[in-house]
């Protein structure tokens, strides 16, 4: 039997701390599905097209790894692929009451689909896609927090936004 995860997330833009999580979770299991989130409540700087592709440049050598976008409830989109199984990143203490709530109201919601956590490696525990955005939009140099993709299309996004 084949035991995969999902890995949900905006991924606005993937960073070097989602990788991270990625490599490691998928060390763990035999599939790791990268879910990207359409999320419209967040207004993402990048389309869900533009965050699919940045992240299956940022994941492609990973083979186990597959990238999907989906816009229904997360419990629902698991079902719908037979996950039972949800990774989720904790950088901090602050992420765990949210990530808590979530994990339960999840549960609460399929009884089947469990929610694991990993923490990244200490390099990136403080990375964030807003800090990213923050920082890329600033004019500050973002290379040591993301794919080489991921930055040149930062640059491209605030260059026509000047």
């Amino acid at each position: 039997m084949s035991v995969f995860a999902i890995y949900p997330g905006t991924f606005d833009p993937i960073t070097n701390g989602h990788a991270d999580l990625v490599e490691r979770g998928a060390r763990m299991f035999d599939r790791l599905i990268v879910s990207v989130a359409a999320n419209p409540n967040k207004q993402p700087l990048f389309s869900l097209e533009e965050r699919v592709a940045l992240a299956s440049e940022a994941l492609a050598h990973l083979p186990k790894v597959e990238i999907r976008g989906f816009d229904i409830l997360l419990v629902n989109y698991a079902k719908s692929i037979g996950a039972h199984v949800i990774l989720r990143g904790l950088r901090a203490v602050s992420d765990f009451e949210f990530e808590f709530q979530l994990a339960s109201m999840n549960r609460r919601l399929d009884p089947q689909v469990e929610s694991i956590f990993l923490t990244p490696a200490e390099q990136y525990s403080f990375i964030s896609s807003s800090l990213v955005r923050e920082v890329a939009k600033l004019g500050g140099n973002i290379a040591p927090f993301v794919h080489p993709k991921v930055a040149a299309a930062l640059a491209t996004k605030f260059a026509s936004r000047k």
